[in-house]
């Protein structure tokens, strides 16, 4: 599987190849859905969230095995003492004896658990033996078959809320690792984002110092002809100074959310990136009851909100089981017989029966009782009102997510034009300034306003991406394509699917 995920990781590398540098370093351009596709195949969060389900998976395994019939086998073989043993004497007088001999053992049972009414019932056969090598005899005793039954009476049934629980605990699990994938998609949007500000920032303070150092040389060209003001051309040499530590800037933070991004997505930091704008997407709209009926299908609060009802229901009836009357019916019937052979056991052996029924009864427990019952009752109604306030608030939060997505189509398409016309506008400013029609305040008051028009196209960009995958988290579902989100975990390869 490991070589599967360097083979995805390869051919995101190739496909998103640009050139390769002088010094021999690979430039990689990439897109938003390549850095995600590495997010959830090579990050150290998905082989966590992967781990994680496995855990689930097997414990989902263990509880149906619970239910199955178990065959058992145990026994001594051999069992050997030699030793001083004291007997109690017919008079009451216990005198030593040496005992040497060897006893064998061996239990055959099929066991069944009844998660109906918690009963356990089984089928066994089993055999003794001992041979006592100083009287130099054997003796042999057993039961070739035999059944029985463990039947609690009135007691708290655990089986019956087991299998209510453990179904919900898998289900849960399998919803909240799409979850986490999901959520695994976003923080890569966000590390994403975060990279593209600051090349974006980085690119600027490149052009801008380009052109700060041009307009210094036309300055000094100005000044020499006394066309410039000594204070003017100050400011342009003190644009260029600052020109110059933006860039340093936006150099170092530029280092610093590579390192970021490329840890995040497990990809070699001797790679040189370059992201590129995702501008290529679909804007369309969510329909909210659609999103919300999506959202009770696939999340998994809804499954956890069932399960915190049905442990308030488990622990009230708990308490009202354990504290009042209590039995338990145990009986067994069968055949068994002795004999001083092996196979004498199995001729002609008699019936055997047991049964013992067992109870229990609080009389006086100064209101221990009860107040364990009012306790329950208290806690559940605490739940209910919990779990209805919180599906509330859920089935808020889905509306007003998709309200926000739905608005930021709009909020996007005016921040690209206004990025447009800010950039016109400054390539307008420089030309005017470079022909001595505006001053250097103008013309920064132009950058500033070009600076701003790309930070905020870029955020609108960002605020969108996000939304959608926030939106994916809340649903579990893919609006683009119109189908609900699913994703294979590769450590379950080979395993069948429960």
């Amino acid at each position: 599987m490991r070589s599967f995920r360097k083979i995805i990781t390869a051919i995101i590398i190739l496909f998103s190849s640009l050139h390769l540098h002088a010094l021999g370093d690979t430039i990689v351009d990439l897109s938003l859905q390549n850095v995600i596709n590495l997010a959830i195949t090579e990050s150290s969060a998905i082989r966590y969230a992967q781990n994680r389900y496995i855990n689930y998976y097997w414990r989902y395994k263990n509880y149906q095995a619970r239910f199955r019939p178990q065959l058992v086998l145990t026994g001594d073989l051999p069992n050997f003492q030699n030793s001083q043993t004291p007997v109690v004497q017919p008079d009451g007088s216990i005198e030593f004896h040496k005992v040497t001999r060897l006893q064998t053992s061996a239990n055959l049972a099929l066991n069944q658990n009844i998660s109906r009414t918690g009963a356990s019932i089984y089928a066994a056969s089993s055999i003794y033996g001992v041979n006592d090598m100083l009287a130099g005899t054997k003796e042999f005793s057993g039961s070739p078959i035999y059944i029985g039954i463990n039947q609690p009476i009135f007691a708290y049934n655990w089986m019956k809320w087991y299998k209510k629980t453990e179904p919900l605990v898998y289900e849960s699990s399998k919803r909240d690792y799409l979850e986490t994938v999901e959520e695994i998609a976003l923080r890569a949007t966000s590390y994403f984002f975060n990279y593209l500000r600051i090349q974006t920032n980085f690119s600027l303070a490149q052009s801008n110092l380009k052109n700060s150092q041009d307009n210094l040389n036309i300055a000094e060209v100005r000044k020499g002809l006394g066309t410039i003001s000594e204070n003017d051309f100050s400011r342009i040499r003190l644009s260029v100074l600052n020109a110059k530590k933006a860039l340093s800037k936006a150099d170092m933070d530029l280092k610093n959310a590579d390192f970021q991004l490329k840890s995040y997505v497990n990809l070699d930091q001797e790679i040189t990136i370059v992201l590129s704008i995702p501008l290529e997407m679909t804007l369309f709209r969510i329909d909210p009851q659609k999103a919300l009926y999506e959202a009770k299908e696939n999340k998994d609060d809804v499954i956890n909100f069932q399960r915190r009802l049905i442990d308030a229901d488990r622990s009230l009836e708990k308490a009202k089981r354990e504290n009042s009357l209590n039995a338990n019916l145990k009986g067994s019937f069968g055949l068994s017989n002795s004999s001083d052979v092996f196979g004498g056991v199995y001729k002609q052996p008699e019936q055997q029966q047991y049964l013992k029924l067992s109870m229990s009864i609080p009389l006086l427990d100064w209101g221990r009782s009860s107040s364990q019952v009012k306790l329950a009752e208290s806690e559940r109604s605490l739940v209910l009102f919990d779990v209805e306030r919180e599906k509330k608030d859920f089935e808020r939060s889905v509306i007003v997510q998709v309200e926000k997505f739905n608005l930021l189509k709009d909020q996007l398409e005016t921040a690209k034009e206004a990025d447009k016309v800010a950039e016109n506008g400054y390539l307008i400013a420089l030309k005017k300034f470079q022909n001595g029609e505006i001053s250097i305040t103008d013309l920064n008051i132009s950058l500033s306003e070009r600076e701003k028009g790309k930070r905020d196209y870029i955020r609108s960009i960002e605020d969108y991406w996000e939304s959608y995958y926030y939106i994916r988290i809340l649903t579990l579902y893919d609006f683009e394509f119109e189908k609900k989100i699913f994703y294979d975990n590769p450590m379950l390869e080979g395993e069948p699917i429960l």
